[in-house]
């Protein structure tokens, strides 16, 4: 084992991650988002140590919490709401009445970040945009996350979604095969990307506040960060005054590339230099080891390149790309992840004992830092689940206090029905009882 291995291996191996400090510990993120834009963004922050409140509306909370698989819901709660919500305080406040507005503020003016992904200008009509918590706490960090911006012609008016992200960003135009229709990502690709263009502008954000003292505005459009992810698109269009085709699963800026049915399911082959690629050839039984003129030779075509894969299987395919010098990877699902030894061994597959779900398997945090690492330490909640904890603790609310907001609906917890409650006992038909498990003492 070299020496940066052996390292590696003893700085970030999982059972000492416990003890070792957070990077944004002592940073608190307040969240008014729903669904997954804003949601993922604070969720990046609170695995690295950033207390993240997360404000719902009582009862019923994040519409997220109803987004589920084929409809499938674990212990009450959605698999699509878990992965965007660990390491938070879940808090419901109806922000649009004056006192939720007060309540709202209020944390706002011991925190560092504010997160929301609301259409543009509903912070403002609340009383809670930027501009006024701003006067309050002059060090904020505020990333309004939206599908357009805060600003420009498309900015009023418009709801954005992960799909609609995905169209007027031109990735669907390039996604697809030759002669069919653009096709959509498989996930929530303009959410996910959107959410780390975030983060990372709050990073920057927090450290420009370090010289400063002084807090900021971010604006960012979920369109916009699709479109910073479009590599050779625009500077091609621009120069050949064309537009980029689509390819399928060819590479045609890096041939050869491509997905390839195997005898037992689907590899990636690619070779990116000339070296690589002589290792293919080889491997294909091509009988020229030095390439041929470009037009002038099909042995490193598609069709050559399906036809070895055609009869062999993932494991084979592996096998000789390693032996030739190529490279080639299986084509793999969350099920084969699931198991991989490779992930669960760097975190990446995280093992979790939540208070409240029992053992969960989350994703893990995929930067991993030596000396200040990421983890999961509790999972998503209820609504409302930290209310008590955080009124009581952050604001210094009262038990009577807390009682008389609850009864004039200004704070809240879930509503009795699956996605915002908390998972049924085993042989018993009721919910948990409301408490506040999962978050620090």
């Amino acid at each position: 084992m070299s020496g940066i291995q052996a390292f590696a291996e003893n700085a970030f191996s999982l059972p000492g991650i416990s003890a070792k400090p957070e990077a944004l510990k002592g940073i608190r993120v307040l969240e008014l988002a729903t669904r997954i834009f804003g949601p993922a963004t604070s969720d990046y922050l609170g695995e690295f140590g950033a207390e993240v409140i997360k404000v719902e509306l009582p009862l019923r909370g994040d519409l997220m919490r109803y987004v589920a698989p084929e409809g499938f819901f674990w212990k009450e709660v959605s698999p699509a709401f878990l992965s965007l919500n660990r390491n938070k305080l879940h808090v419901a406040v109806d922000v649009r009445l004056p006192e939720g507005k007060g309540l709202f503020t209020r944390l706002a003016e011991k925190s560092d970040v504010v997160v929301e992904n609301l259409r543009a200008g509903t912070m403002d009509e609340w009383g809670i945009g930027y501009t006024q918590l701003r006067e309050r706490n002059p060090g904020i960090v505020y990333a309004a996350n939206s599908g357009f911006g805060q600003w420009g012609p498309y900015s009023q008016g418009r709801a954005s979604y992960d799909a609609t992200a995905q169209a007027v960003s031109g990735f669907s135009a390039i996604t697809g095969f030759p002669g069919h229709p653009p096709v959509k990502a498989g996930f929530w690709v303009g959410d996910y990307t959107g959410a780390l263009f975030s983060s990372i502008a709050i990073l920057a954000a927090l450290a420009a506040r370090r010289r400063t003292g002084e807090g900021q505005l971010i604006d960012i459009s979920q369109a916009e960060a699709m479109i910073r992810t479009l590599d050779w698109t625009w500077p091609y269009a621009g120069i050949t005054g064309r537009d980029r085709e689509r390819s399928g699963n060819r590479d045609v800026a890096l041939p050869p590339s491509g997905i390839y049915r195997c005898a037992d399911g689907f590899v990636a082959v690619s070779a990116r230099d000339e070296e690589e690629r002589a290792g293919l050839r080889k491997a294909l039984g091509g009988s020229c080891p030095a390439p041929a003129p470009a037009g002038e030779s099909d042995e490193l075509s598609p069709e050559r390149v399906a036809g070895f894969a055609a009869s062999r299987t993932r494991a084979e395919i592996l096998r000789v790309a390693e032996e030739a010098g190529f490279s080639s990877a299986p084509v793999v699902g969350g099920r084969e992840q699931y198991h991989d030894p490779h992930l669960r061994a760097r975190g990446t597959v995280w093992e979790l004992d939540d208070p409240l779900y029992g053992r969960i398997d989350e994703y893990g945090p995929v930067p991993k830092l030596s000396e200040s690492p990421g983890r999961i330490k509790w999972t998503a909640k209820p609504v409302g689940y930290h209310n008590e904890q955080v009124f009581g603790r952050l604001l210094g609310l009262s038990a009577e206090e807390m009682e008389s907001l609850a009864r004039k609906k200004v704070i809240g917890q879930w509503a009795d029905a699956t996605g915002a409650r908390p998972p049924r006992p085993e042989g018993d038909g009721a919910p948990v009882k409301k408490g506040g498990g999962g978050g620090p003492e």
